[in-house]
């Protein structure tokens, strides 16, 4: 989207028309499907310049959508709400005054979204942590995901760091931007990588033949993903077992660039990785491994996780 006096202006592409627009904005904007529809109440949505009224007016190529930023912010606001008892189950690695580690199991998504409103990773920390319902008063990230600083995708498995402190999330935020915290994965790719190593280096924005992926694009994100070959495999198809490391985390980072290189993980739907004969229930990604300078220490802390049970009885598969 454009932005231009406080608003964001965007050209409906073929691939969404006939869409809902409460759908088209959740997607563009990130936001859940609750908050546009408080924006739309708020008006603060116009398609081809006239106010929207209802999410379910179907938008058509062409349409000119425009979102009133202030009010999307304004809309955003929404305050996440605990989990009830056993509702969200994940383990903790680690907890201080200042963060949090978890090792979070597939299937559970990490903040709302447009499909995610509740069940969430968050609504179960602050069931256990509920000061950090606090952070965002404290000008440290939004009340829909307080504490997060990254995230992984709902089918991957493994650990990432939450701020439990304000001072633990300015100095996780800075040495995001700052490429220092390590992120190590483990996943299975199809088909065979020639270099024992490498690193693709290729900017990824959002995929504008299939507006719910993300893509190599041209004037999208810089992205570095770097990996090692640990082993390879022919049966039950071909694939290579890597070890990667993320230089930035963009939105499917891992995936999008196995993708453009036609090595997608295995078991990856959305980016044509096998399922069928590989026996995956889920995408072949797991995060092994985690390391930050600890906020208030000073020190270099590390942690590590295993490959999960149902990856490595797809591993076996492979030989």
């Amino acid at each position: 989207m454009s932005e231009s006096d406080a608003r964001a202006a965007v050209s409906i592409p073929a691939a969404l028309s006939g869409e809902r627009v409460d759908r088209v904005v959740a997607l563009l904007s990130g936001r859940t499907r609750a908050q546009v529809a408080k924006l739309i109440a708020a008006g603060g949505v116009r398609l081809s310049d006239v106010m929207v009224s209802a999410g379910s007016r179907r938008v058509q190529a062409g349409d000119l959508l425009e979102t009133d930023l202030e009010l999307l912010e304004e809309a955003a606001r929404t305050v996440a709400r605990p989990a009830g008892p056993g509702e969200v189950v994940f383990r903790v690695v680690y907890d201080d005054p200042d963060v949090i580690v978890v090792d979070k199991p597939p299937g559970l998504v990490v903040h709302p979204d447009a499909a995610h409103e509740s069940g969430t990773l968050v609504a179960g920390l602050l069931a256990s942590y509920p000061e950090l319902a606090r952070l965002p008063e404290l000008g440290c990230g939004e009340a829909d995901r307080p504490g997060i600083v990254h995230r992984l995708d709902k089918d991957t498995s493994g650990l990432l760091v939450v701020a439990r402190s304000a001072e633990g999330y300015r100095s996780l935020t800075a040495q995001l931007a700052a490429r220092s915290v390590r992120r190590t994965y483990l996943a299975l790719a199809c088909g065979a990588l020639e270099a024992d190593a490498g690193v693709v280096d290729a900017p990824i924005g959002r995929s504008l033949r299939h507006p719910t992926r993300m893509a190599v694009a041209v004037g999208g994100r810089a992205a570095r993903t770097h990996y090692r070959v640990l082993n390879r495999f022919s049966l039950p198809l071909e694939a290579t077992y890597l070890e990667l490391r993320l230089e930035t985390g963009r939105t499917h980072q891992i995936r999008v660039h196995l993708a453009a290189i036609g090595h997608p993980v295995v078991g990856d739907l959305r980016y044509r990785g096998d399922r069928r004969r590989s026996g995956a229930v889920r995408t072949f990604l797991h995060a092994a491994g985690l390391g930050f300078t600890h906020p208030t220490s000073g020190e270099e802390v590390s942690f590590a996780s295993p490959l999960p049970e149902d990856l490595s009885a797809v591993l076996a598969r492979f030989s």
